[in-house]
């Protein structure tokens, strides 16, 4: 009997001691085994708010599509670690999300189960009887032209009759897309705990000017209940272009000037190449004018806009094609106007200069950046080409 008893506790000492108190995200069956054990060795409620914490992480703390490749991207982001760093975690996502949940408060998500159990409870807070999902909008902030700055997006769980459906206590996913002329340009989530849910706010300077077309978005919010996913669109908000998001006047190149490869860099005096069809060397490159006259006719000639002779001074191969370098949206097309402050020399000898030269730039959108800007040239058939383009701390 005694031997019996012997075996028996230390059968159970093993059992225990074979518990993992920390994930391991070998693979889903080894994930779904670890967060057992951990959640086993907590209490109640501890283990409703440890459930949370992951669903909480699973549906904002990870960037994935699917069921299976969430658990994948969540068993990398929490392999190894322990209840109280999970914890730790998921309020970080919570308040970077702006969601209203924390692991110090009691639960308020309802049922949650990141493996995929969706079968209702018998009381489950997320099986919420609805008929359809209703949407709202709302232009909101200003410009300081009276013109909107975002959307407010509200959406509501409605009966047949279009009312909204009361309920509390639940942790409904929604998830907003936008698109343009079909082309998805951002994905939000955030949690439904209630219908006073008050919804998304769409802010225009997250979206990229250059994907909206006609100054219109689609808009796609899901809203995902135990036992149904219910969807609603609008078509055809009107954005406010001013402010939309336009890149800065490209911030390209470092004040490298390439070395002329017929040059030793270890004697830099070196004779030139001898001219094959004269038998000669060729004739050394005159010095042209001084190089500041150079950047400043090509800031002047960009606050005009007048590109294509902005373009002509440079010989700079980061900056591709005029296209490129005219780009409305990532080039200096979206320059509005300069204001040059100061244009001093650095260093200048007969083949290559650089210019140190201070000023404002005013964008299409009337936004103003101070840049510290040293421009690289080099000599080209004797005049000064701007080469490399650097802007400063």
């Amino acid at each position: 009997m005694k031997k019996f008893s012997f075996l028996l506790i230390f059968s159970l000492l093993l059992f225990t001691a074979c518990k993992k108190d920390h994930v391991d995200a070998t693979s889903t069956k080894t994930l779904q085994s670890s967060i057992n054990d951990m959640a086993s060795s907590l209490p109640t409620i501890k283990q409703i708010k440890f459930n949370e914490a992951l669903y909480i992480l699973k549906t904002f703390g990870v960037e994935a599509e699917g069921d299976i490749n969430e658990l994948k991207a969540l068993g990398k982001l929490i392999n190894g670690k322990k209840v109280p760093e999970i914890m730790s975690l998921a309020d970080q996502v919570a308040q970077k999300n702006g969601i209203e949940w924390a692991s110090t408060t009691p639960p308020s998500l309802g049922e949650m189960n990141i493996f995929g159990d969706e079968t209702a409870k018998e009381s489950d807070p997320n099986d919420v009887k609805a008929s359809s999902l209703s949407l709202a909008t709302q232009p909101t902030g200003d410009d300081g032209t009276g013109a909107p700055t975002a959307i407010q997006i509200i959406p509501r769980l409605v009966d047949n009759t279009g009312k909204p459906v009361a309920f509390t206590g639940a942790g409904l996913e929604a998830t907003l897309e936008v698109f343009s002329n079909g082309v998805k340009l951002s994905t939000a989530k955030n949690l439904m705990q209630d219908n006073n849910f008050r919804g998304f706010n769409l802010k225009f300077s997250s979206i990229p000017a250059s994907k909206v077309v006609d100054n219109k978005i689609d808009i796609t919010v899901s809203v995902k209940t135990t036992a149904k996913t219910f969807k609603m669109s609008k078509i055809g908000l009107e954005v406010n272009p001013s402010a939309l998001k336009v890149p800065a006047p490209p911030k390209v190149d470092s004040a490298t000037v390439v070395q002329d490869p017929a040059i030793d860099p270890n004697n830099p005096v070196a004779t030139p190449p001898t001219d094959p069809t004269t038998g000669t060397a060729p004739a050394t490159p005159k010095q042209p004018a001084d190089p500041k006259a150079t950047v400043s006719k090509f800031l002047n000639n960009v606050s005009a806009q007048n590109l294509t002779a902005a373009f002509d001074a440079s010989s700079n191969p980061n900056w591709g094609s005029y296209e490129s370098f005219s780009n409305p949206t990532s080039g200096f097309g979206s320059v509005k106007s300069v204001s040059v402050k100061n244009i001093t020399t650095g260093a200048s000898n007969t083949n290559n200069a650089s210019v140190n030269a201070t000023y404002d730039v005013t964008d299409k959108n009337g936004k103003v950046t101070a840049l510290k800007v040293t421009f690289g040239l080099k000599n080209v058939n004797g005049d000064w080409k701007i080469s490399s383009y650097k802007i400063n701390p």
